[in-house]
């Protein structure tokens, strides 16, 4: 009987320490994904390294600066929401990417191509984080579902996620259609960097993928003085409700959990200006509206 009790308080602590372990964890995985909130002078960086056909000519270097402010709009125990906001000319913001992190919900929509979007819902998720990315107008873009390692001194999350082209090459390009980025997120002394290894892909259904070219990005983001983002905090204070009207539309279109397809264009204009365009005051039936005229097809 002794021997009993001593082998069930054994696996009890045996438990019990992994319990603590992995809650200790989960607050190292909050702490980094928050230390992406701030006010930053960005630098994106893309170059293409490699193409398998050597009369492929590579394009040009891509070199960017901004000013952007990161910010938090939700916080929640499994859940975090950051809100990117360019600064331009000091005075002028324009909203920008959002992403989200939930914690061991592998429920995402996957990128197929050509603005169409597969649910997927992975099983492995213990531990796990999901990173979803959106769009300017809160429309999907891409996500991944991994770890986060904090391992001597570092803390980095990585994964591979299928995305529709970037707005960098997004009106320039016609000779690929689909970008598999390769990701990685890892906190630094003085901020943060976002480092891709991407993959130009040529998909047709039922077809093989085509590489057409690879890219080497990094994205560098160094924390300023918050003071300095001002403009861009005033301006979220502002339009922050409306915006929280769009979100709730797109939640119910991503609760469905159906693949989903977008429209590229509305009246030959990009159809994200349809959303842009609107007041702080838009009602939440009319936001509904333009978000349904979105819509080609729920499958």
């Amino acid at each position: 009987m002794r021997t009993k009790k001593l082998l069930m308080l054994s696996l009890f602590s045996i438990c019990s320490a992994g319990i603590f372990a992995q809650e200790d964890h989960k607050k190292q995985d909050i702490a980094a994904i928050m230390d992406m909130c701030g006010c930053y002078e960005v630098e994106f960086k893309y170059a293409e390294t490699f193409a398998p056909d050597i009369a492929y000519e590579k394009a040009y270097n891509y070199n960017a600066k901004a000013l952007e402010l990161a910010i938090p709009i939700i916080e929640k125990d499994d859940f975090i929401s950051i809100q990117h906001l360019l600064v331009v000319n000091d005075t002028m913001i324009i909203k920008h990417w959002r992403q989200d992190w939930e914690y061991e919900d592998g429920e995402r929509y996957e990128y197929v191509a050509d603005s169409k979007w597969k649910f997927v819902d992975k099983d492995e998720v213990d531990g796990t984080w999901t990173q979803r990315v959106f769009h300017v107008d809160d429309s999907p873009r891409y996500s991944g579902t991994a770890t986060w390692v904090h391992v001597d001194g570092k803390s980095f999350w990585e994964d591979d996620a299928d995305s529709p082209l970037p707005r960098r090459e997004y009106s320039k390009r016609k000779d690929y259609n689909v970008m598999v980025r390769g990701n990685r997120v890892e906190i630094t002394d003085f901020g943060w960097i976002h480092e891709q290894d991407n993959d130009k892909i040529i998909r047709e259904e039922g077809k093989e993928d085509i590489l057409l070219a690879q890219e080497k990005g990094m994205n560098t983001y160094i924390k300023v003085d918050d003071k300095e983002c001002q403009a861009a905090k005033k301006w979220w204070e502002n339009n922050k409700d409306l915006w929280a009207k769009v979100r709730k539309k797109w939640d119910k279109v991503f609760d469905k959990d159906t693949d989903i397809q977008l429209k590229e264009k509305i009246e030959d204009k990009p159809a994200y200006l349809q959303l842009f365009m609107l007041e702080p005051g838009t009602s939440q039936k009319e936001i509904n509206k333009i978000i349904d005229n979105l819509m080609v097809e729920t499958l």
